[in-house]
């Protein structure tokens, strides 16, 4: 059983505030929904339904940046374990015309590949896995402190205190127990698989993963690169772990993305014991914000369609068949 360390919560006078600015509601009806946990329909309504989303995540797949000393994905079709007689017998794959269904298999020789959230126990012995990560991460204000111009210039640049301190300074003290994310643009070079993972990138500091953590009470940090940082020892990885912190790695799209009052939603699978987490993360931006979409104008049901029959692809991917130059079986 994994010993949960107890920490202070935001004080009630906080959470209104949060809620007045995230939410934008009255002070009535902050007051209301902060006391009501059934007013939460009433908050998803009056702002998250109108609100925007915009995916922080790579879908991962067979050939992408992946840490060298790791191999990459196999995607293929699920085949039958058993005996179905007049059905389908061992080995066979399963079909649209002739089972009424496919199914995919996907051997992933790591869980660090991809968009992910790294837990202690990726690098600490006692650390706690993937499946002790408690629901509280689902949701939590959204930090994002862009690097992107020192980038451009420097692509070994890390993010520094005088960085964060500079974000405080436009947009005030970073909440506690928040994520932060760390915008390069480095996600924008992601197809160029030789180019991503190869030094210089940019990185953290571990003056700013102490300064955040130690001084600010972050939840954990996010970057765009599968590193978080480029010395020979990953100092600031290291640290993060063995203090018990999770990052996030391989974000992609903060560029998209306001630097304060977004929310983000973070999922990830829950291999028990597992040392990594294949994640998404989504922003949830201001209804008047320039990106992403809404659910009232997409509402997910039903969702839509391809626009030609999906076929496998020569490295297992399923394809509009148009995309491709195979033909369906």
């Amino acid at each position: 059983m994994i010993n949960h360390v107890r920490v202070s919560t935001f004080s009630r006078v906080r959470r209104l505030f949060l809620i007045g600015i995230m939410v934008g509601l009255s002070g009535c009806q902050a007051e209301q929904a902060a006391s009501d946990p059934s007013d939460l329909w009433a908050v998803y309504a009056s702002y998250l339904e109108s609100a925007k989303y915009i995916d922080l995540t790579h879908p991962f797949e067979p050939n992408q940046a992946v840490w060298p000393g790791f191999g990459t994905a196999t995607f293929s079709a699920a085949v039958a374990a058993s005996d179905m007689p007049g059905y389908v017998s061992i080995g066979d794959e399963f079909k649209y015309d002739q089972h009424g269904f496919v199914a995919s298999a996907y051997v992933l020789p790591t869980d660090q590949y991809g968009t992910q959230l790294d837990p202690p126990a990726h690098w600490n012995p006692v650390g706690a896995t993937i499946s002790d990560i408690p629901a509280t991460y689902a949701i939590r204000p959204l930090v994002v402190i862009s690097i992107a111009e020192q980038v451009e210039s420097d692509p070994g640049y890390a993010l520094s205190v005088k960085d964060v301190t500079d974000w405080e300074s436009r947009h005030g003290r970073i909440p506690p127990y928040s994520v932060v994310m760390v915008r390069s643009d480095w996600h924008k070079r992601w197809r160029d698989i030789e180019r991503f993972n190869k030094k210089p990138f940019p990185g953290v500091s571990l003056a700013a993963l102490k300064f955040l953590h130690l001084e600010r009470d972050i939840l954990f940090h996010g970057h765009e690169p599968l590193d978080t940082d480029t010395t020979p020892t990953l100092e600031g990885e290291h640290w993060l772990m063995h203090n018990n912190f999770a990052q996030a790695e391989g974000v992609a799209n903060l560029d998209l993305v306001p630097e304060t009052g977004a929310l983000i939603v973070i999922g990830f699978a829950k291999p028990l014991g597992g040392t990594g987490g294949f994640a998404r993360y989504v922003a949830v931006v201001p209804s008047a914000w320039e990106h992403g979409v809404s659910p009232r104008d997409q509402p997910g049901a039903p969702l839509g369609t391809q626009a030609s029959r999906l076929i496998r692809d020569a490295a297992g991917v399923m394809r509009p068949q148009s995309t491709t130059t195979e033909t369906p079986e």
